[in-house]
């Protein structure tokens, strides 16, 4: 009998699995940190025996190597993956024995890669599961943009062409076990539920269900944009990354922190928005621990700056040390705990600022004009992605994207700056990034469907520069 367990990495929006049967297993996609893997095969009794990556991920950096030689596992990767260490190359087609009567069956399913592979769990022969990493994913498909741009119109074709070969070669039953969806920006959209079925995807998946033409058409269409940090993991994971390591980071007194924010390094803090809000060390930046920290950190910092993390407690700070390593953001420079009070040498060097909803911003509207009041010079700052912002924008708001804004900040005019998002969290790192370089701010932290009922003058379409 076989078993499948899944790694739930909601941070990254990724998943990882172990799959196999009484003895052994396989451990497909694995992250960075492989204890998590590790503790999942002793929790079931199994040895890991093979180690499969379905393409080199553009998104986190892989600890299938590192799980490999630990464990004395086979670690399979796609031939025509271009990699500088020894590895067993897998081609369309070949079969490894996992356990008795289970066995993984490559097959290529080009498309987030050129040389994406997909793995079916046969049990007896029969297909059972189907990890599809990056190709079929839950109602979409992974995006084809991530490689060479030259490439990502004959990536998007070859991505309809994989999903077609799935749904023809394995029975409706077999489950659908991607790596990405839930969150990840190497989908090419938003997982829509958490299981699938090839017959489900038959139904329903647009490269299932659309000639190749249409659905080209509306996949480039429909590509947000590409997390910066992503240029740094295809070459990390090629070159085979280094084991992690998740020891305690030195730990930062209150002159510690003042001579490296001096010194121009980034010292985050990741307690919650409210918090921040409240009181926080003057030239700090707020990426909260339980939001996505690894996504949008390492998306805005600049890449091999150091970073000295500020955490309310031990755990917090040894989770938040987890995503990162995840995406390459190793080791940091150092670290202290507790609260603000002890981070700084004098009270003055804290600061705060107001939260607001867009009800409070709807009440310095002016329902006649259509906009806010002039002599208030209040500037409402939008930092969504641009395909948030043509779904509907407040009128008169300025739009400066999140992962832009670092760079950007001169192009927002004088005045006291009342940034928004979706949803609360980017605006959160947004007014702490606008703070830190000493300008007025109130973090809206409301969802922006508040904002459509407060009555807000809004507007629609495509255009992101009003």
């Amino acid at each position: 009998m076989f078993f499948i367990d899944t790694l739930d990495l909601e941070g990254l929006g990724n998943r990882s699995y172990l799959a196999g049967g009484a003895r052994t297993a396989v451990a497909v996609d694995p992250p960075r940190d492989i204890d998590l893997v590790l503790a999942a095969a002793a929790r079931r009794g199994v040895r890991i025996s093979h180690v499969v990556e379905t393409h080199i991920h553009n998104d986190y950096v892989t600890g299938g190597r590192d799980l490999a030689r630990l464990t004395g596992a086979a670690y399979l990767v796609p031939a025509d993956a271009r990699v500088s260490f020894a590895r067993t190359p897998v081609q369309d087609g070949d079969t490894v024995t996992v356990d008795a009567g289970i066995t993984l069956r490559a097959l290529a399913t080009p498309g987030h890669t050129p040389h994406h592979t997909s793995y079916v769990l046969e049990e007896r022969g029969s297909a059972v599961a189907v990890f599809t990493g990056g190709s079929l994913l839950i109602g979409t498909v992974g995006r084809p943009d991530l490689v060479e741009p030259r490439l990502t119109e004959e990536l998007a074709r070859a991505q309809h062409a994989s999903a077609h070969r799935l749904a023809a070669e394995l029975p409706d039953e077999t489950e659908v076990l991607p790596t990405h969806g839930f969150g990840s920006f190497c989908a090419s959209a938003r997982a829509d539920g958490d299981a699938t079925t090839i017959g489900k995807e038959k139904a329903g998946n647009d490269a299932l269900v659309q000639d190749v033409d249409a659905f080209v058409s509306a996949l480039l269409a429909g590509l947000d944009d590409v997390p910066a940090y992503y240029a740094h993991m295809g070459p990390a994971n090629a070159a085979g990354p280094a084991p992690v390591d998740l020891t305690a980071p030195p730990v930062a007194d209150a002159a510690d922190i003042a001579a490296r924010l001096a010194a121009g390094e980034w010292v985050v803090d990741l307690r919650n928005r409210i918090a921040f809000a409240e009181g926080h060390v003057a030239g700090s930046f707020n990426f909260e621990a339980d939001g996505k920290i690894a996504t949008y950190l390492a998306w805005l910092i600049p890449w091999g700056k150091p970073v000295t993390l500020l955490a309310e407690s031990p755990d917090q700070l040894a989770r938040a040390q987890r995503e990162l390593a995840r995406v390459g953001i190793d080791r940091p420079a150092a670290a202290a705990t507790g609260e603000p009070a002890g981070w700084v040498s004098a009270p003055e060097q804290l600061r705060g600022f107001p939260r607001a909803t867009f009800a409070d911003l709807a009440d310095l509207a002016d329902a006649d004009a259509g906009a806010l009041h002039p002599d208030e010079h209040r500037i409402v700052l939008d930092v969504r992605r641009d395909s948030e912002r043509a779904e509907g924008w407040i009128k008169g708001s300025v739009h400066i994207p999140l992962h832009q804004l670092h760079r950007r900040q001169d192009e927002i005019p004088a005045g006291v700056v009342w940034v928004h998002c979706a949803g609360g969290m980017r605006a959160g790192i947004a007014a702490s990034l606008l703070d830190a370089a000493g300008r007025e701010v109130v973090a809206v932290d409301d969802s922006f469907d508040a904002a459509r009922r407060s009555g807000l003058p809004m507007a629609t379409g495509p255009r992101t520069d009003s």
